[in-house]
C-alpha cells in the first residue's frame, strides 16, 4: 500500500539538484524525483521495523518508465521468510526484470549517480560526455 500511495498520492518531478529531499519535504511539497520517494518508501518501512535499503540503477521498459533514458532509484525491503524484494514507488509497481541494479547501499546520499575528481593544471578545462543506452537484447 505504501509503495502504491506514493506512486498516486505524489508528483513525480525530474530533479538535477544532487543530494535527496528529507522524507518530510517530499510529503510537504507533494513532489519529489525517484530517490526522494525511494527514500521516503525506506523511512517508512523502517518505521515499520522493516529492514530496508536504497537502489540506484535503470529502468528498461520504457511504457513504465519514460525516465529510463536516466539513472532510476527504487527501494528493497527485507521481508522475512521471502528476503530482499524491490519495490518501485515511482511507478508503484513491484521491481521486475526491467529494473538493472547498479549500486545498493543503506544510505541514498552513499550512490550518487555520477562523482569523480580531476586534478590539472590551473588552466585546464575539463568536459565530460555521458551516454547510457538500457536495451533489451533479443532472446
Amino acid at each position: 500500500k505504501l509503495n502504491t500511495r506514493i506512486a498516486n498520492e505524489l508528483r513525480y518531478q525530474v530533479r538535477e539538484e544532487p543530494g535527496v529531499q528529507s522524507p518530510s519535504q517530499t510529503l510537504s511539497s507533494g513532489t519529489g524525483s525517484c530517490r526522494d520517494f525511494a527514500t521516503l518508501f525506506i523511512e517508512g518501512c523502517r518505521q515499520l521495523g522493516l529492514a530496508s535499503r536504497f537502489i540506484s540503477g535503470y529502468v528498461v521498459n520504457e511504457t513504465v518508465a519514460p525516465w529510463n533514458t536516466a539513472t532510476h532509484a527504487w527501494a528493497e525491503v527485507y521481508l522475512p521468510g521471502s528476503g530482499w524484494r524491490g519495490f518501485d514507488p515511482t511507478s508503484g509497481l513491484l521491481v521486475s526484470g526491467d529494473h538493472i541494479a547498479v549500486a545498493v547501499h543503506r544510505h541514498p546520499e552513499a550512490v550518487p549517480p555520477v562523482s569523480g575528481s580531476f586534478v590539472a593544471a590551473g588552466n585546464s578545462q575539463t568536459t565530460m560526455t555521458v551516454e547510457v543506452n538500457v536495451s533489451k537484447i533479443s532472446d
